[in-house]
């Protein structure tokens, strides 16, 4: 199958942001978990709000949030990208099987970490209010 390159302009931007979108939903949710108990998860109960697990909670919500709503997604895609590779080394690389995350259990922060990373450089796609923010610049 062919695709016209006028068909792959019109539709980039928008997959763009629906992985975006879609990316930032999930990630909200371990925030969510974390310091609102929605969903439920046993393993967060009692979490102290300023622990490392807590400020990694407000990364999440907060980043999560700014970018379902495509708000300075560039940096802040950037910074949870980071964040993810650090949770990648100290939580599960430590467990040994390193170059193994599938043996680490750390398959979805090397992904959140990439997703991200990818992000801060494509940019936020369609569908983002970084968008009049950006015509407005320009």
């Amino acid at each position: 199958m062919n695709l016209s390159q006028a068909f792959l302009d019109t539709w980039t931007p928008r997959a763009l942001a629906v992985l975006r979108i879609v990316t930032a939903y999930l990630f909200l949710q371990h925030g969510s978990a974390k310091l609102l108990q929605v969903p439920h998860v046993a393993m967060f109960d009692g979490l102290a709000v300023l622990s490392f697990m807590g400020f990694a909670g407000m990364l999440e919500l907060v980043g999560g949030l700014m970018l379902i709503a495509g708000f300075f997604t560039r940096p802040v895609a950037f910074i949870l990208s980071g964040m993810m590779a650090v949770a990648y080394f100290l939580a599960h690389a430590s467990q040994g099987n390193v170059l193994m995350p599938m043996l680490n259990q750390g398959e979805l922060a090397v992904m959140y970490c990439f997703v991200f990373l990818f992000l801060s450089l494509a940019g936020p796609g369609a569908w983002a209010l970084d968008k009049p923010r950006r015509d407005a610049v320009r």
